[in-house]
């Protein structure tokens, strides 16, 4: 029999830790971790990156070091789904944002930003502050802008740097 009512926030902040430190056994970072019900189904989704690219044995090794564990820290039937974020994953947390510093992204912002009359371009990730928000050196016009977080429509890798 499974629990009427746990909490996912409490499920999740025990998880973390375990992941994290398993992903990194393997030299690998997660990025997103998300426990959600879909269809009343239970879901643990678990997005790994690492620069030389996550494998099917990177997967598979962190499903198998995490399997024992799992089931002593999630009160429902779950099932585990582990892989690489993708290449078209639009970035969503902080953490993404600093680890993909240095890279070429496609940035598209709610509304123009002092400096450009531009929504959507083509930059390089300069530096993060969860303060100041997203530092990028423009290609096209090779100019440096800060970007609140909250201005950022859409961010993701572009493809031809990948």
């Amino acid at each position: 029999m499974q629990p009427a009512n746990f909490n996912k926030t409490e499920i999740l902040e025990k998880l973390t830790p375990l992941i994290e430190n398993t992903a990194m056994r393997y030299n690998m970072i997660p990025i997103e971790i998300d426990f959600s019900k879909e269809s009343g189904k239970w879901f643990l989704r678990i997005f790994l990156y690492k620069d030389s690219g996550v494998t099917l044995d990177d997967c598979e090794n962190v499903s198998r070091s995490l399997n024992p564990f799992l089931d002593e820290l999630i009160p429902v039937k779950f099932y585990l789904e582990v892989s690489s974020p993708g290449l078209e994953r639009k970035l969503k947390s902080d953490k993404e944002f600093i680890i993909f510093n240095g890279k070429i992204i496609d940035l598209k912002l709610k509304s123009l930003i002092d400096g450009t009359d531009e929504k959507h371009f083509l930059c390089k990730i300069l530096d993060f502050d969860i303060e100041r928000g997203l530092t990028v050196l423009k290609l096209d016009d090779n100019k440096e802008y800060t970007i609140p977080k909250d201005k950022i429509l859409k961010a993701q890798l572009h493809m031809e740097d990948i």
